[in-house]
């Protein structure tokens, strides 16, 4: 089974290291359930992508599949995601012995930064020490899910 085990921070201030790699995200929402459940399109540079992605125990911890599509079938679904979409640039680097994924939001959701951390256990999700430039745990937070933000928008204050 396919798990994704992540902890999702804010970011104060970002200033993407040298060694960052920088790729565009288109990601929309075909579906979104009550219970966390997602169906999600993404376009990251030049691939497409379907997604799903369900609670398995509780955060940090999920269950992800994707499959690639082609140009046509992602041409296809995404007018599905009306109403549900974001923009951000992901920048990828090493940092404190962990891989990063900072995601500075574009559009609607400007002035929004994260960075997520993916780990192979839940121990070691657990044993993470954030370093001290990320700000707020928000893994779990409902507001700052993708899905939510691509629906409703920034958090209120």
């Amino acid at each position: 089974m396919p798990l994704e085990i992540e902890r999702k921070f804010l970011l104060d201030a970002f200033e993407p290291p040298p060694t960052a790699v920088r790729r565009p995200i288109e990601q929309g929402y075909i579906a979104i359930k009550d219970d966390g459940t997602e169906v999600r399109l993404r376009r990251i540079g030049d691939s497409r992508v379907l997604g799903v992605k369900r609670a398995w125990s509780g955060p940090p911890v999920r269950i992800e599949v994707e499959r690639e599509l082609d140009e046509q079938e992602f041409t296809d679904l995404w007018p599905a995601t009306a109403g549900a979409r974001l923009v951000k640039d992901r920048y990828t680097f090493e940092s404190a012995g962990v891989t990063v994924h900072a995601d500075v939001y574009q559009g609607e959701l400007a002035g929004l930064m994260t960075a997520e951390v993916e780990f192979g256990s839940v121990a070691e999700a657990e044993g993470f020490r954030p370093p001290d430039w990320f700000g707020a745990e928000v893994t779990g937070v409902t507001a700052y899910k993708n899905q939510t933000l691509a629906v409703r928008g920034l958090p209120r204050a």
